[in-house]
């Protein structure tokens, strides 16, 4: 690969001699002086173990992520253009979904490590106030350092640019003469989940953005941000910041232990803290080394970073079917080894009013025969007298079929005919009378867990993860959360598919007798949960048209709204 020589005429001020990252500096500076940070951390890293110990995932799919670019600059130079802004969303896409060509370089012993982030980046179309937008601020200043120690460059208050709502957009900074606390030149720096909103993003010096422009050798093909931007995802420095004592973690357990940073380009093997003969991971992207020897996350990041997304990140994204490179892992997030009896516990309507030949005789086309007759055959008084603002923003189709005439205290004040017309005659053992080719004759490659996995989803959270606090919170879907055909910072999108609410709503024997509405809800929201994974799988194996995606977000939105009545 060719490597553009460093300008002379670029200085420590423009570009640092060595990487160098402010990130571990502006944490404990938050530690120190922001009340409720540590204890935030604490609970953020605490609810990651237990999603990443439990393999549970409720995020499937990509995750695109709207990003605005705040360039503070004093000169022409720093005053960077739209197509370096636009090399560095393009290297971070290929860097995320390991799509970048250099990860070839990666020793053969640790390519099966390589791991698809499934997370993409596009600038914002649309600005906070809704209007029309190219995703880029720029504004003049005579600022100078900008500094993580205080960060100024985060606020126009102190010559920088005031950030777009965090919990909406991924706020990147880019300015000139970045300093630490100490006055070393960085590259960069970001804050972790957890921090204050009006600082939430990432900074980055001119010279070490994007691939073209203004970017500087050794740090010219944009690995800076996506260094950074793993730490916005709640990544560490790979070598656990201890110094060099090989005690440190970043609590990922496919990252071998090393002493400490390492620079430059090095050769393989290095080992460190006895880690041979493979040495260390030194072409991570959470090294320090430079931009032509990082070149991969590892599987364990990636996981990392979707546990980010479905918690303190929950808020930003839209996520939906990944497009382009196949992505193994997409039903690999899955629980592998649930309970054997959690059948026992589902619905217990939910398999007998199912197709004998649910998914052994699915039509090809599933846009034309899934399932309109699953709301249109419902009982017509099922939701009477809904209130207004639920209904205006649903899908249309849901909102015609569904939501007429709902009573206003939801499902507390649902009519007694909906139990009896659904519930009536349930048959007491789901096992016993479940069809039983509805499993045996799936398709292999739909997700052997995915039906069992949905109720063991819808269970309490806190027995399933093994934790000891309160339930975890559903993960919004998407931004702004779903209303029908989506809008928002990107100007429309895919449906965000969540698989689990995070409640403890399964109805108990008491309820199934008494035929309450509650377990008949569930029962539907099973069925969608099943035909969603049937669109997942088409997706996956490029199987749907754009009519398919579009009819996949209906009934996505169905399944949104089914799981805000059981609350």
């Amino acid at each position: 690969m060719a490597v553009k020589e460093k300008d002379p005429g670029i200085t420590e001020e423009d570009l640092p001699a060595r990487r160098s990252c402010g990130t571990s500096e502006v944490n404990e500076r938050l530690m120190r002086t922001v009340d409720g940070y540590a204890e935030a951390r604490a609970e953020i890293e605490n609810r990651t173990s237990r999603v990443l110990d439990a393999g549970v995932a409720l995020r499937t799919g990509c995750t695109q992520i709207p990003v605005v670019v705040h360039v503070v600059y004093r000169n022409a130079a720093e005053n960077v253009s739209a197509a370096q802004i636009d090399s560095q969303i393009a290297v971070l896409n290929a860097d995320f979904r390991a799509t970048n060509a250099d990860k070839s370089s990666t020793p053969p012993v640790f390519q099966p490590l390589i791991g698809d982030a499934r997370v993409t980046f596009k600038l914002a179309t649309t600005d906070p106030s809704g209007n029309p937008t190219d995703g880029i601020t720029r504004t003049s200043t005579t600022t100078t350092p900008f500094s993580s120690a205080t960060d100024n460059v985060k606020s126009a208050a102190t010559g920088g640019a005031d950030p777009w709502p965090s919990d909406k957009y991924l706020n990147l900074w880019v300015c000139g003469n970045l300093r630490s606390g100490s006055g070393q030149a960085l590259l960069g720096y970001a804050q972790f989940p957890g921090g204050p909103a009006a600082t939430d993003g990432v900074v980055l010096v001119h010279t070490g953005f994007g691939s073209t422009g203004t970017a500087a050798s050794p740090y010219d093909l944009g690995r800076s941000a996506t260094h950074e931007i793993g730490h916005w995802l709640n990544l560490r420095h790979i070598w656990g910041d201890d110094g060099t004592g090989c005690s440190g973690s970043d609590f990922v357990a496919d990252t071998p232990n090393q002493a400490g940073p390492n620079y430059g380009a090095p050769a393989f093997p290095h080992p460190s803290c006895s880690n041979g003969p493979n040495g260390d991971l030194f072409m991570n992207y959470m090294d320090y080394t430079d931009d032509r020897a990082m070149f991969m996350f590892t599987q364990g990041q990636a996981d990392r970073m979707q546990a980010a997304l479905d918690g303190p990140r929950s808020s930003i994204g839209v996520s939906g079917p990944c497009i382009g490179k196949p992505v193994k892992e997409f039903v690999k997030d899955l629980p592998k080894d649930h309970p054997k009896d959690i059948i026992k516990e589902n619905p217990k309507d939910f398999a007998k009013d199912l197709p004998k030949d649910f998914v052994k005789d699915k039509p090809k086309d599933l846009v034309k025969d899934n399932p309109k007759d699953l709301i249109k055959d419902g009982p017509k008084d099922f939701v009477k007298d809904k209130p207004k603002d639920l209904v205006k923003d649903n899908p249309k189709e849901f909102s015609k079929d569904i939501v007429k005439d709902k009573p206003k205290e939801g499902v507390k004040d649902r009519p007694k005919e909906f139990a009896k017309d659904f519930v009536k005659d349930r048959p007491k053992d789901l096992i016993k009378d479940r069809p039983k080719d509805l499993v045996k004759d799936r398709p292999k490659d739909l997700g052997k867990d995915f039906i069992d996995d949905i109720p063991k989803q819808l269970r309490d959270p806190v027995k399933e993860l093994g934790g000891e606090i309160g339930p975890i919170d559903p993960v919004p879907l998407g931004n702004p959360p779903f209303t029908g055909p989506l809008t928002g910072p990107f100007g429309g999108g895919a449906t965000p598919f969540v698989i689990g609410t995070g409640r403890d709503n399964v109805p108990d024997e008491s309820q199934v007798e008494q035929g309450d509405p509650m377990s008949s809800l569930m029962g539907i929201l099973q069925q969608l949960g099943a035909i969603l994974a049937d669109y997942s799988s088409a997706a996956e194996a490029g199987e749907l048209t754009a009519a398919d995606v579009a009819r996949w977000q209906q009934l996505a939105g169905v399944y949104v709204q089914i799981i805000a009545l059981l609350g």
